[in-house]
């Protein structure tokens, strides 16, 4: 009796223990979650790789005297022409600018050729790289730069745009993190129809996202991982969907055990061991798609590995210790009004996951084949798909830079209002001046700073900003001014190196989450054919992709896509549509390791998984759509191919053809294991070896 006691006494201690440990992690870590925004790098240059041209410029930039600067462009525009009234304003304008603002240089007003439009190019080197000095200058600019009577007044050019930028991921982070716990609450509540439960899920996941914010700290601080803003909001969906996708699979399994164990504890450590590996398995493959990122030749994306990886393990590890934790110390009571009584049996429902499962076995194959077309005639909307977005495409509400730089293409067409950046060496830098000005496409090129060693030089193209013309002529720059030693950087260099990097980092890093992905789920499996199956979520990819060629453009009328939407697409998709796949098949195994044929083993595991899948798939989806309400197209983008590619998974290709297929292979699928041969004598389920989870 003494040693009964004892134990029990140690199993009332052991969930104590561990929110204690998760209140002192929090208390250490906090601190550093608070940090997190604050070391987000979001100027175009910091998603380069590090050997693009551009790069090179913007690094040698910062070394010329008065180091990085800020370019504006201040935009006066009356239709049906500027008045003397409205050059005078100009005048007085610029020049309060200069007395208010440390200038490089004297602003020099270009008119348009038709007299409707004057331009006054505003460089200023004080602010250097602190982004709230930028942001500072900017907005100063603006307050003097004002228009009125017909008049109007646009502050644009790169300074701005990356100003009007910030301001967006200033509040994503905040935006981001309200509107997906909204989300998930709603559909917490409406899950597991409690009005106690859906709070510990919800305030776990809360905790892993601070965990996470304070990891993402770390990497940056300790390993220089490059962290932006839209690698910070893609961590805050991933903890928490990925989060409550484990939760939602460790609380169903452990409202199953409470009717088998009579303590909480036991049931919860049932629970743990029975769903654990898939738990694990699920992670892994997620953590691991993730970190295959670190092969991206783009910073941003190389960061985003580490980063979400981080934010999944985060998510793991609140899960799987402090979630059962608070569940034990709450009891049995936390599922009020349906609660779990020890002896007692769930009540009997038709259960829908079964019938469709039972449906997909009566024909087999024309439920795989016709899928299979399915997916594949959405997959050819990829054709419908734009090239890369430019800049002035990219957001859903266009700022004023934007309107600013569209105002300057149509009333400035004979040249460009966004110069490419020449640096030269020193000693080559009037025969590069030279060079530059006899290029084809070239309108004008003026000398700028000087210093250790480098020239800037300012090269005016004749065609607007991110067009095809536009990169020839950077091409041709490229070409011809190699042999000097010369770099071509700029805005406009800098969107084509990024499309230069995403596309050969699509070669590299796609085959290697496969791999990874595939390397896993055999050591799960012990077979070679079953991951296949789940690999098979490429079709998926590809299937989102096309619906997204259908809406973009069509419905939504966006310009282009980001370039590192597949790229990044397919990195979730396939690292977290492979977690439900391991949710069916990991049962689909228990089932058949117990002497189940192919076709009731596939049915038991869907039946019994079914539930938690399509919660688990809902969610996810969910909380990517939220990406779909920022005002970044390329996070609308990103967000709207995940969540569809998600539901297409788990209420397609999961339900219907990963069963079928399971059930045409029979024990085929588990080869070459011991599965494949013979089958095993059936063996009733014991208490220590429940079946898996399902939602009633």
């Amino acid at each position: 009796m003494g040693a009964v006691r004892t134990r029990t006494g140690r199993r009332r201690a052991v969930p104590w223990v561990v929110v204690g440990l998760w209140i002192a992690a929090l208390v250490l870590l906090g601190p550093l979650a608070g940090r997190f925004a604050d070391i987000q790098q979001n100027r175009a240059v910091d998603y380069l790789p590090d050997s693009a041209d551009s790069t090179q410029v913007a690094r040698i930039q910062d070394e010329l005297p008065g180091g990085e600067s800020t370019d504006l462009v201040l935009v006066y525009h009356r239709d049906g022409g500027l008045t003397d009234a409205d050059r005078r304003t100009a005048t007085e304008q610029i020049a309060e600018v200069r007395a208010a603002h440390d200038l490089a240089g004297e602003p020099r007003g270009v008119p348009s050729k038709d007299g409707t439009t004057l331009m006054y190019p505003v460089s200023s080197t004080q602010p250097g790289q602190d982004e709230e000095a930028r942001d500072a200058f900017v907005d100063g600019v603006r307050e003097i730069a004002e228009g009125g009577g017909g008049l109007t007044v646009e502050v644009g050019g790169p300074g701005a745009l990356n100003t009007d930028m910030n301001k967006v991921f200033e509040t994503l982070d905040a935006t981001l993190l309200l509107a997906t716990l909204a989300v998930v609450t709603v559909l917490l509540v409406l899950i597991y129809r409690s009005p106690f439960l859906w709070l510990v899920p919800l305030a776990v996941a809360g905790v892993a996202a601070a965990v996470a914010m304070a990891a993402g700290y770390g990497l940056h601080e300790l390993f220089g991982v490059t962290v932006t803003g839209q690698s910070g909001g893609v961590m805050t969906v991933l903890v928490l969907g990925a989060g409550t996708d484990y939760a939602l699979l460790i609380v169903s399994r452990y409202r199953e055990e409470l009717r088998r164990h009579e303590r909480p504890y036991d049931a919860m450590r049932a629970a743990l061991r029975g769903c654990g590996p898939a738990v694990l398995a699920s992670s892994g493959t997620v953590a691991a798609g993730l970190l295959c990122l670190l092969a991206a030749d783009l910073n941003s994306s190389s960061g985003m590995g580490p980063v979400g990886m981080a934010g999944v393990l985060a998510a793991l590890v609140a899960m799987t210790t402090l979630l059962p934790a608070v569940l034990v110390l709450l009891g049995r009571r936390v599922f009020w009004p349906l609660v779990p009584a020890f002896g007692s049996e769930p009540k009997a429902r038709r259960s829908l996951f079964a019938a469709m499962g039972t449906s997909a076995t009566r024909r087999p194959a024309a439920v795989l084949v016709g899928g299979g077309v399915l997916l594949g005639a959405l997959a050819l909307g990829t054709l419908n798909l734009s090239g890369s977005i430019k800049q002035e495409d990219s957001f859903t509400e266009r700022p004023e830079s934007i309107t600013a730089m569209r105002t300057l293409a149509r009333e400035y067409p004979e040249r460009s209002s966004r110069p490419l950046t020449v640096i030269a060496p020193d000693g080559a830098a009037e025969a590069v001046l030279a060079r530059a000005r006899a290029t084809d496409g070239v309108a004008e090129a003026v000398p700028g700073r000087s210093g250790s060693g480098w020239t800037e030089i300012a090269v005016f193209a004749t065609a607007p900003p991110e067009t095809p013309a536009e990169t020839r002529t950077v091409e041709a720059l490229r070409a011809g001014l190699d042999p000097e030693g010369a770099y071509v950087g700029g805005p406009s260099a800098q969107q084509i190196d990024l499309a230069a990097a995403e596309a050969r980092d699509r070669k590299v890093i796609v085959p290697l989450v496969l791999a990874a992905v595939f390397v896993i789920l055999v050591g799960l499996l012990r077979s070679l054919v079953a991951p296949l199956l789940l690999v098979a979520v490429v079709a998926v990819w590809g299937a989102a992709l096309g619906i997204g060629g259908l809406v973009f453009e069509p419905v939504l009328g966006f310009g282009g896509t980001d370039p590192g939407l597949g790229l990044l697409s397919f990195v979730f998709l396939v690292a977290l549509g492979v977690d439900y796949g391991i949710f069916l098949m990991h049962r689909m195994r228990e089932e058949s390791v117990r002497g189940a044929e192919p076709e009731a083993a596939a049915l038991t595991a869907l039946r019994t998984t079914g539930g938690v899948i399509a919660s688990a798939g809902v969610v996810l989806a969910a909380t990517f759509a939220v990406l779909t309400t920022l005002p970044m197209v390329g996070l609308v983008e990103l967000g709207f191919v995940i969540a569809v590619g998600v539901l297409l998974d788990t209420f397609l290709v999961r339900t219907y053809l990963v069963t079928t297929a399971s059930v045409l292979l029979k024990r085929r699928m588990w080869w070459p294991g011991g599965l494949s041969r013979a089958p095993r004598r059936a063996t009733p389920a014991t208490r220590d070896e429940p079946v898996s989870a399902h939602v009633t």
